[in-house]
């Protein structure tokens, strides 16, 4: 597997996907401010939020580092993200499911195999 050095962390302790379109002019400050008057949610905590255009051809990443925000942009040359639909405005998301995102995975269909429970007659 290619190793990829500009990515979200998959130890990062909260990643949030905001599943509505977002309009891709805004910057890093324009995107904080949705976070805070939208989500109502601190930008500075530094959680991850990660935002798509209404093509779902691309994706912006913010977040706060100690000094100022972090932007991660990726722009799909031919397909789309692959977004789980809007149930709710934002999803919480593990390092590693960002990460396969990015990678073109749906991560709507991921989910383990269902928990079973038995019990012995003996």
């Amino acid at each position: 597997m290619k190793v990829r050095y500009l990515r979200p962390a998959k130890q990062m302790p909260e990643i949030y996907l905001y599943r509505a379109p977002v309009d891709f002019r805004k910057q890093a400050n324009g995107l904080a401010l949705l976070v805070e008057q939208e989500l109502e949610h601190n930008p500075f905590s530094g959680a991850l939020y990660a935002f798509t255009n209404r093509q779902r051809n691309k994706i912006k990443c913010v977040m706060w580092e100690d000094n100022g925000f972090v932007m991660y942009y990726k722009a799909l040359a031919e397909e789309k993200f692959k977004c789980p639909k809007p149930a709710d405005e934002l999803l919480s998301l593990t390092g590693e499911q960002i990460n396969w995102l990015l990678d073109g995975y749906d991560i709507s269909l991921f989910k383990g195999h269902k928990k079973l429970q038995y019990d012995s007659l003996g």
